[in-house]
């Protein structure tokens, strides 16, 4: 059998450098068209690269991920591919930055056991991270408002945009990142003007 190694990297945004994750990881001489890379959100697994890579993956291949937040955002998502990939696939996933994760050396039941509670309690925190950056967002804009009105025109920001505005941008940024929608679509439904518009969003893809 002709075993086959493969690297994924996620960035959240277009204006992410992959750059920083691939130098860390150059050594490990994987050729590049074995290389999968996404510049999307986190929060669910519907990336084209990454389901590129799970049509490209067969039994006792190995699988270079940097760390399980790059690899998702959602705990039960994570664990799911994870299984997947390991159980379905039989392929290996080997996470750079946690040694106890790597399918390749924790075969018996007590090393199995030990990696799959890690990967629940990393794959938890990822969420928890993602959550706790939505929950500081919401808070940020309750102050603002609390605050009254301002005087001329507001600085408009991630944390001064309505509730239903932030709740569009939530509903619709998947959509105009698969181009579903285009991007003066999304500013109206946004009602933003163009610089606004830009700015905000790569506020919130930083946050993701």
């Amino acid at each position: 059998m002709n075993k086959k190694t493969f690297l994924y990297v996620r960035v959240s945004s277009k204006d992410q450098n992959e750059a920083r994750q691939l130098k860390e990881i150059k050594e490990l001489g994987i050729n590049e068209r074995d290389i999968f890379i996404d510049k999307e959100s986190g929060k669910d697994f519907n990336r084209p690269q990454y389901q590129a890579l799970k049509q490209c993956l067969r039994e006792g291949d190995l699988l270079y991920i940097k760390s399980i937040d790059r690899f998702g955002r959602n705990s039960k998502e994570i664990k799911k591919e994870w299984e997947d990939i390991t159980q379905n696939i039989k392929a290996d996933i080997r996470v750079l930055d946690m040694p106890l994760l790597d399918t390749t050396q924790h075969k018996d039941t007590l090393g199995t056991f030990v990696s799959d509670l890690v990967l629940q309690v990393l794959a938890f925190v990822s969420e928890r991270e993602r959550e706790n950056i939505l929950q500081r967002q919401a808070e940020g804009i309750a102050v603002a408002k609390s605050k009254g009105k301002h005087l001329g025109r507001p600085n408009l920001n991630l944390n001064t945009i309505s509730k239903q505005q932030l709740q569009t941008l939530e509903q619709g940024y998947p959509k105009w990142k698969s181009k579903q929608i285009t991007g003066v679509e999304f500013m109206t439904l946004l009602e933003l003007k163009k610089n606004s518009f830009y700015k905000i969003i790569g506020e919130y893809e930083k946050s993701l």
